[in-house]
């Protein structure tokens, strides 16, 4: 990939961008393809499959999926693998290699008309689960928030706002044409109470209407998404495009997860979830592991967590406080990164993840 879609816009934009974040050149992945002991002989494409769990089925390491079909003729682009298809695993030189064993017809007759329709081609990650997050959510720094302006109220007096509603507005700075009205779902910060960002939520859109009354502005909202409210921000930044993406395992990244977009404690697979680590550390297509661990063991005739109340720990390193190990729990895919912060979607998960889960290489 060398470039986002610029002819075609939204969500047909994002499908096929995020269908060609897997052509990978051979040359980007250098690791040997090993199927699972479990992989099986045929596999039958269904309608909510994406490549990545059909990948999950067959490889340990999903984002090796490339080289399946990389002396394959039958499979040029991952989205003609469509519903219906039967896949099955051969061996080529020894590696193996998928292809299309058969495919399901797709003619469908009318009484007065005859042709030919397809499926939607699958994805290679969930794009029911990214595209709420595409456009809707980002994180920004919280000095560039406080000072965004807010809605006031109405000549209605009313609290709650829809699509052609007019409201007067704090005014700042010089103003815009356009602006998104959005909102504040939560302030994120590092397992150390750092603060990343303040993560917001586009709620509708709005145009100037009168920009010339003193300390105001009368803007129109329009595009509502939800009702805007008094004290909601305009935001005049830019919807944020797709960003490339090339699926690549994480190196000597560690990191933690540290919020999420559902406002859950636990979270599981196509959860979409903030990792610490922004645009300078880490690029989209990243795939990283989730590692759980445990909290500290104070050994001793009756063995405590170090987090019990009455747990004694010692101020000598005399061997008596067990560390427990960081086990694998699952995986994510970086999908879309800001400042200080980024968004991944969980992929593989066999516990629950959460707040404070460690993230480092797959």
């Amino acid at each position: 990939m060398t470039g986002r879609p610029q002819n075609v816009k939204g969500k047909r934009a994002w499908r096929h961008w995020l269908v060609a974040l897997v052509l990978l050149p051979l040359s980007v992945v250098q690791a040997a393809v090993t199927l699972k002991d479990d992989a099986p002989k045929t596999y039958t494409v269904k309608k909510d499959d994406t490549l990545w769990d059909i990948a999950n089925l067959f490889l340990d390491k999903p984002w090796l999926w490339p080289q399946l079909w990389r002396t394959n003729t039958q499979i040029v682009n991952p989205h003609l693998i469509y519903p219906g298809d039967v896949l099955r695993i051969r061996m080529v030189d020894g590696q193996p290699v998928l292809e299309v064993a058969r495919e399901k017809k797709r003619l469908t007759l009318t009484p007065s008309t005859q042709k030919q329709t397809k499926p939607a081609p699958i994805n290679t990650l969930p794009w029911s689960a990214i595209a709420p997050y595409v456009n809707q959510n980002e994180i920004i720094a919280k000095d560039k928030y406080e000072i965004l302006p807010h809605l006031l109220g109405n000549q209605r007096g009313g609290i709650r706002f829809t699509s052609d509603d007019l409201v007067l507005s704090r005014s700042y700075g010089r103003p815009e044409d356009q602006y998104r009205v959005v909102r504040k779902q939560s302030t994120i910060e590092d397992m150390d109470g750092n603060v990343l960002g303040i993560q917001i939520h586009h709620i509708a859109n709005a145009k100037m209407v009168e920009s010339n009354i003193p300390s105001q502005w009368l803007v129109k909202v329009d595009n509502s998404n939800l009702e805007a409210r008094r004290g909601d921000r305009l935001f005049s930044g830019k919807t944020p495009e797709p960003q490339d993406m090339i699926l690549q395992p994480a190196t000597s990244h560690r990191a933690h997860v540290v919020g999420n977009l559902h406002q859950h404690e636990l979270l599981g697979k196509n959860d979409v979830v903030v990792v610490d680590l922004g645009q300078e550390e880490i690029q989209p297509g990243t795939v990283m592991g989730i590692y759980a661990q445990g909290p500290d063991i104070i050994d001793g005739d009756e063995p405590r967590y170090a987090s019990e109340s009455n747990a004694v720990k010692s101020t000598f390193n005399d061997g008596s406080t067990v560390i427990q190990p960081a086990l694998k729990v699952g995986e994510l895919v970086i999908f879309k990164t800001f400042e200080k912060a980024s968004y991944g979607i969980i992929t593989r998960a066999r516990e629950m993840v959460k707040n404070g889960d460690i993230v480092a290489n797959p």
